[in-house]
């Protein structure tokens, strides 16, 4: 890795910007940014490595901070919240017990017989997809409040059980590891609200704000890097330790002024270096050598898609429904460690993330229905879960 590398990812990134600019077309910034990744990485002119030990640390770091940043968005401090929680749930299984038969089916059409990954695919969520579409398209109200728990638990549930499905010899070590991070993600949430309670967050904030220390930052950072470090050591995906602390976060309550500070970190830098970088994963070259993966990738995309429609039972609307069939670290974790473990059928890898990427476009579609259906949020820019101040 390259500064004239970081100067072409910073500049093919802004594809995602560009493509949003226009607010009719409705399209999340993070389009743009998969797209760029998908036309310098392996699929096109594989200007980048995504194997890059210093390309994969920065995009980790991306990871982790986007993942924190939707866990602080999800408005848990919002009373609305609390009637969504038990709805979003009972969708959440619904889905679940609808992916569970679809990817039986799959499995048995296909021929590839991976029923309980493909089931946990269907069923996942992507927060780190979701929350920043929801954001850009300035999407609120009760019903996307809805969608958030929905999001949280399938997402959460999905991380946890993709080692148990993926790799069943080692799922005590990972629910273990998965435990321990949400353990120690909830003792930061009673240390920070026993400082916001005794006044000391609000010291160190005047204090901060006066000298330009931006100590609250540094803090916030501190914390969550060392959270991802547990994650790794306990073999855990560092989204869940982003996304645990997160919700943490925003239980206690995010300074608008460190609201505006990570969004700056995040969305200027890292945040589209990781898209970056998951798009130049990508080798969808692949199916050239198995066009029959094109085939699966395409019925795992839409197995999720009906999967969450049965959420329409639960009087979802379908434009919330299709957002919600978004995936993203899933597929990417179950590639991932499926290559390493060798569990995978060549070009399978291939197809978990061209099922990925139908979601996307999905999830793309679905939230520019709900903008143009008025699912937005009353004030200005002020998306669903918005910091408090």
């Amino acid at each position: 890795m390259t500064f004239t590398q970081l100067a072409v990812i910073g500049l093919v990134a802004l594809a995602g910007p560009l493509l949003a600019v226009r607010r009719s077309w409705h399209l999340p910034v993070v389009l743009g940014e998969l797209l760029a990744g998908i036309a310098i990485g392996r699929t096109g002119l594989a200007y980048v490595d995504p194997s890059d030990p210093t390309f994969t640390f920065l995009a980790d770091i991306g990871f982790a901070l986007v993942m924190f940043v939707a866990g602080t968005h999800v408005p848990v401090r919002d009373p609305a919240l609390r009637p969504a929680l038990r709805s979003g749930v009972v969708r959440a299984v619904l889905v679940g017990l609808a992916a569970a038969g679809l990817g039986w089916g799959v499995a048995n059409v296909s021929g590839v017989h991976h029923a309980p990954l493909y089931a946990v695919l269907m069923a996942s969520s992507s927060a780190a997809l979701i929350l920043p579409v929801v954001d850009s398209l300035g999407l609120g109200g009760p019903a996307v409040i809805g969608v958030l728990p929905q999001v949280a638990v399938a997402d959460a549930a999905c991380i946890v059980a993709l080692p148990l499905v993926i790799d069943p010899a080692h799922a005590g070590r990972a629910a273990l590891g998965a435990a321990t991070v949400i353990g120690v993600a909830a003792v930061l949430f009673v240390v920070l609200r026993w400082l916001e309670r005794r006044g000391i967050r609000d010291a160190v904030h005047d204090v901060s704000e006066e000298r330009l220390f931006a100590a609250e930052l540094r803090i916030q950072l501190v914390l969550l890097f060392a959270l991802a470090a547990l994650a790794l050591q306990m073999h855990v995906s560092i989204m869940l330790a982003g996304f645990a602390f997160g919700l943490g976060v925003a239980a206690v309550g995010e300074p608008r002024r460190l609201a505006k500070q990570l969004f700056a970190l995040t969305e200027g830098f890292f945040g589209p270096l990781f898209f970056i970088w998951l798009g130049a994963t990508l080798n969808l070259r692949a199916f050239g050598d198995h066009p029959d993966m094109v085939v699966l990738g395409l019925m795992l995309g839409a197995g999720a898609v009906l999967a969450h429609l049965v959420a329409l039972a639960l009087r979802q609307p379908v434009s919330l429904a299709l957002l919600a069939a978004a995936q993203l670290g899933v597929p990417v974790a179950a590639a991932t460690v499926g290559t390493q473990l060798g569990v995978l059928r060549p070009g399978e890898a291939a197809a978990l993330m061209l099922g990925a990427l139908v979601t996307i476009a999905v999830a793309v579609a679905g939230g520019a229905l709900a903008a143009r259906a008025g699912l937005v949020a009353t004030a200005p820019h002020e998306p669903a879960g918005a910091p408090v101040a």
